[in-house]
C-alpha cells in the first residue's frame, strides 16, 4: 500500500471512529429503565455547558449527568487507555501477547484495594481506588527491580511480570481467605473483575488527563516505538538511548494502567486484542497505531459496559466478565494465525 493510501486509510478510521464514539455514547447512555431519548442527553449535555435548555425533570438530569454519562466516558477512557497500553508493551516486549498487565499492576493493585476494603489500612481517610493505585505502582517498582536485579532484557521483564503478579495474587488471596466475611468476599470479587457502577466525574477527570498525558508522551516518541520492532539492538544503532526510552514508556504505561485499574478494576483482554484490531486496518506505524488503538478501544468499552448493564437487568455483570467472554475467541484466532512463527 502506498504511503498516500495507507494515509487516507488512517484518517478514514480516525474521523469515522471519533464519530461512532459520539453517538455510541450518546445511544448508550439512553440504556435503561429512564424513558430518555438520545436528544434528552445531548440537551443535558448542553445546558450543563450553559448552551440552552434540556427541558427534562430534575430526575432525568440527574440519571444522565450524574450516573450513566460519568460511567460511559470513564468506560470509554479505560477502552482507550488499556488498548494504548496494549499497543505499547507488545512494541516494547515485541511480544504480540503481552498486556497491559504484564508488569503484575493488575494483581498489585487488587492487593492494595483489599488491604483497604477488607483489613481497613488507612482507618477510613483512605479510598478504595487510592490503595488500588498505591498497590499498583509498589507491584510496577517491585517487577522493575526484579528485572534490573537480573539484568534487563524484554526475557527477564517478563519472567519478573510473572513473579510480580504471583507474588501479589497470593497476598491478595490470602487476605480475602483469612479476613474477609461473605459480603465483602461478593464485593472484592466483583470489583476484581472489573466494575464501573462506581464511576463519577473525579474518576473521569483523572483517568482522561493521566491517559491523554501518556498519550502524548508515546507520541513524542512513536519513532522509537517503530526502532524497538526490529529489537533492541537494532534500535541503539538508529540513535535510540534503549535504557532511558524504555524506562519511559514502562513508566508511563504503568501510570495509564494503574489509575484505570485503580479506577475500574482489572478489565482484561482490551489491551491485549483491541491493538492487533488496530494495527491489521492502519499498519504498524505507531504515529498512526497508537491514535488508532485508542479509538477503537474507547468505542469497545462503551458498548461492553452498555450490554453488561443491561443485558440480564436489573442484575448488572462485571465488564471484565464480558471482555473475556469476546476477548477470548479473538484471543484463540491470534494464536491461530501465529502457526509457523517461533
Amino acid at each position: 500500500m502506498r504511503r498516500s493510501d495507507s494515509a487516507a486509510v488512517f484518517i478514514g478510521v480516525l474521523v469515522s471512529g471519533i464519530a461512532l464514539l459520539i453517538v455510541s455514547i450518546a445511544v448508550t447512555v439512553t440504556f435503561g429503565p429512564a424513558d430518555l431519548s438520545v436528544r434528552d442527553v445531548y440537551a443535558v449535555i448542553g445546558e450543563h455547558w450553559r448552551i440552552g435548555t434540556s427541558g427534562v425533570t430534575a430526575l432525568q438530569d440527574g440519571i444522565v449527568w450524574e450516573l450513566r454519562l460519568p460511567r460511559t466516558l470513564l468506560a470509554a477512557v479505560c477502552g482507550a487507555g488499556l488498548a494504548l497500553c496494549g499497543a505499547i508493551m507488545q512494541s516494547l516486549l515485541r511480544n504480540p501477547l503481552a498486556d497491559p498487565f504484564v508488569l503484575g499492576i493488575s494483581s498489585g493493585a487488587s492487593t492494595g484495594a483489599v488491604l483497604v476494603a477488607i483489613l481497613g489500612i488507612g482507618g477510613g481517610f483512605i479510598s478504595l481506588s487510592t490503595g488500588a493505585f498505591a498497590g499498583a505502582v509498589v507491584a510496577f517498582a517491585t517487577v522493575i527491580a526484579l528485572a534490573a536485579g537480573a539484568g534487563g532484557g524484554t526475557a527477564k521483564v517478563i519472567l519478573a511480570g510473572v513473579a510480580g503478579t504471583q507474588l501479589f495474587s497470593a497476598l491478595t488471596s490470602f487476605i480475602v481467605m483469612s479476613s474477609a466475611n461473605a459480603e465483602q468476599t461478593r464485593g472484592v470479587l466483583f470489583w476484581l473483575l472489573g466494575s464501573l457502577s462506581g464511576a463519577d466525574w473525579t474518576d473521569v477527570v483523572v483517568c482522561g488527563v493521566t491517559t491523554c498525558v501518556g498519550m502524548a508522551v508515546c507520541l513524542m516518541v512513536s519513532s522509537s516505538l517503530d526502532a524497538f520492532t526490529f529489537g533492541n539492538t537494532a534500535a541503539a544503532a538508529l540513535g535510540v538511548s534503549v535504557r532511558k526510552v524504555r524506562l519511559l514508556l514502562f513508566t508511563v504505561t504503568a501510570l495509564i494502567t494503574a489509575s484505570l485499574v485503580s479506577a475500574a478494576g482489572a478489565i482484561g483482554f482490551v489491551g491485549l486484542v483491541l491493538p492487533h484490531a488496530a494495527r491489521f486496518l492502519v499498519g504498524p506505524r505507531h504515529g498512526r497505531l497508537l491514535p488508532a488503538t485508542a479509538v477503537i478501544g474507547a468505542v469497545f468499552m462503551v458498548w461492553v459496559d452498555a450490554a453488561a448493564r443491561t443485558l440480564f437487568a436489573p442484575q448488572e455483570i462485571p465488564v471484565g466478565v464480558v471482555t473475556a467472554l469476546i476477548g477470548v475467541p479473538a484471543f484463540a484466532i491470534i494464536l491461530f494465525r501465529m502457526r509457523g512463527t517461533p
